[in-house]
């Protein structure tokens, strides 16, 4: 449970005092947070556990409460699961890198054998990891889209997603019959597996929008730029920034 941010007007317990209470304040990058030595040291092998055995290894804030160097946002879930064991259920690849930081290792598996956690990590980044060039050409995506949001409401790039090597010589085809200025264009493909081409589309949407970005896609009309008029790998990716 995350506390207000605020200064107590009593005298706050040194680190060294609070070594021999069996309630701790937490300073986590700015979240102020309230528990017992026995909460964190739930699991003797952790580092979160190492952190609070023998002499303080942490510094201390300005009002003498522990202080760890690092963004806090979830710590409040990790401390959830240390009061009751219960798993988490929001944020769990963020809650997930507090686990694995903190050396919890009930907590790292328990997020691990989620549906939702072992979907993503088992199931999407798996195929995410056999389509050539994903996140490189997530980075190109964005660096064309931001350099063409200059006084624009909207920035637009055609994405390509190539299937198959069938469709790689197809699109070779299409590009050689080019005739009007190209538009920014990004390729992705081919790749071996069953997801489709709407599963790689969702893919980069939601790694784009996890980024902050707001974007969508619709199908790409060709038929003035390209000499054939039987493609449908090209699609039409927009960026909404106000």
């Amino acid at each position: 449970m995350s506390l207000p941010d605020y200064k107590s007007p009593g005298k706050q317990p040194s680190p060294a005092a609070q070594q021999h209470s069996p309630v701790v304040q937490l300073n986590v990058g700015g979240h102020i947070y309230c528990t017992t030595l026995g909460t964190l040291k739930k699991f003797p092998n952790s580092k979160l556990a190492d952190m609070f055995n023998g002499p303080p290894k942490l510094r201390s804030d300005a009002e003498g409460r522990y202080f760890v160097d690092r963004d806090g946002t979830h710590f409040g879930q990790v401390l959830e699961y240390l009061r009751v064991q219960r798993a988490p259920t929001d944020h769990l690849q963020e809650v997930y890198r507090e686990a694995v930081f903190y050396d919890i290792r009930p907590l790292v598996k328990l997020i691990e054998e989620t549906p939702r956690f072992f979907g993503e990590t088992v199931g999407r980044q798996q195929f995410l990891s056999r389509v050539p060039h994903y996140q490189e050409n997530l980075e190109v995506i964005i660096r064309v889209a931001r350099a063409e949001a200059i006084a624009a409401r909207h920035s637009t790039i055609v994405v390509c997603v190539l299937r198959s090597e069938e469709d790689l010589a197809r699109y070779n085809d299409a590009v050689s019959g080019l005739i009007a200025e190209r538009e920014s264009m990004v390729s992705f493909g081919p790749w071996k597996g069953t997801p489709t081409a709407v599963d790689l589309l969702d893919s980069i949407k939601m790694d784009i929008e996890a980024k902050g970005y707001k974007v969508s896609f619709q199908p790409y009309s060709v038929e003035k730029g390209f000499l054939f008029k039987s493609y449908d790998f090209f699609f039409k990716l927009t960026f909404t920034w106000w």
